[in-house]
C-alpha cells in the first residue's frame, strides 16, 4: 500500500499571502501526482496585526514565540511539518525552531538555491520596506555570491505602501501595477538579471507572463518544495 503524503501545516500570517500559497500547494500537488492522493493541509494564524507590532517594534522574539505557537497548534493537528508563507517573518523561524514540535522549511534558502541553481550573480528585490531594506534574503544570497539590488528609498517607499494599502486586503489599482513595472525596469537597468518577488501577495500584481525578468516567487516555491516533500520527492 502506498504511504498517504505527509500533512502540511501552514503557519499563516498574511491572509491574503497564506490563502495563495494553500491555493499553489494544490496546483502543485495537481501537477506532481494527479488528481488524487494531495496531502492534508492545516493552518492555524495568531492576528496579523500582532504580526507587524512585533515587526514594527524590531521584537523577533515575540515573533519567534508566535509562530511556536502556530506549530503546537498545527502538530496537535496532525500536520508533520511547517511552512510560513510570508517573506518578513522568515527570521523568526530561527528563534521559534529550537521549541517547535514540527520541522520547518523555509522560503529563503529555497529562493537562494533557485537563483544559484540558475547562475545568476545580480538579482533584483521588491517587497516591503522591511524586506528590502532588511536582510530576509541578503545574507543567504551574499554566501553562495550573490548581490541583491533593491530600489531607491523613494520607489522602495511607494511599493511599500502598494502592499501595506492595498495588496494585504486584496486589492490592486491599475496605476500601481504600472509602478512595479517602473521599478522593475529600473532593476533591470542597474543589472538585475532575475527578480525576486518578496512580499506574499505578488500573485496578486506580478507574474511570470508580464515581468521582464526572470521572477522568483518565495511563496512558489515554498508551497512547490511543500508538496515535493510531502510525496516524498524532495
Amino acid at each position: 500500500m502506498n504511504t498517504p503524503p505527509k500533512h502540511i501545516g501552514i503557519a499563516a500570517v498574511s491572509p491574503e499571502g497564506s490563502a495563495l500559497c494553500y491555493t499553489e500547494i494544490f496546483r502543485r500537488a495537481s501537477t506532481l501526482i494527479g488528481d488524487s492522493g494531495h496531502p492534508v493541509v492545516s493552518m492555524h494564524n495568531l492576528p496579523f496585526e500582532q504580526y507587524l507590532a512585533a515587526a514594527e517594534r524590531d521584537d523577533w522574539h515575540a515573533i519567534g514565540e508566535m509562530l511556536l505557537a502556530s506549530a503546537k497548534a498545527l502538530a496537535a493537528a496532525g500536520a508533520e511539518f511547517a511552512i510560513c508563507p510570508d517573506n518578513v517573518m522568515q527570521h523568526g523561524i530561527h528563534l521559534a525552531e529550537h521549541a517547535s514540535p514540527l520541522p520547518w522549511m523555509t522560503m529563503t534558502e529555497m529562493v537562494a538555491s533557485a537563483i544559484a541553481a540558475d547562475r545568476r550573480k545580480v538579482v533584483g528585490l521588491v517587497g516591503t520596506r522591511m524586506v528590502m531594506f532588511g536582510s530576509t534574503y541578503q545574507t543567504h544570497l551574499g554566501l553562495k555570491g550573490i548581490k541583491v539590488i533593491v530600489p531607491d528609498a523613494m520607489d522602495g517607499a511607494a511599493l511599500d505602501g502598494i502592499i501595506f494599502e492595498q495588496l494585504i486586503h486584496g486589492k490592486v489599482l491599475p496605476e500601481s501595477r504600472e509602478i512595479f513595472a517602473q521599478v522593475i525596469a529600473k532593476l533591470q537597468d542597474r543589472g538585475a538579471e532575475g527578480l525576486i518577488a518578496g512580499f506574499s501577495e505578488s500573485g496578486l500584481i506580478l507574474s511570470e507572463a508580464t515581468c521582464p525578468l526572470p521572477m522568483y516567487d518565495p511563496v512558489g516555491l515554498l508551497a512547490h518544495g511543500a508538496v515535493s516533500r510531502a510525496v516524498g520527492q524532495g
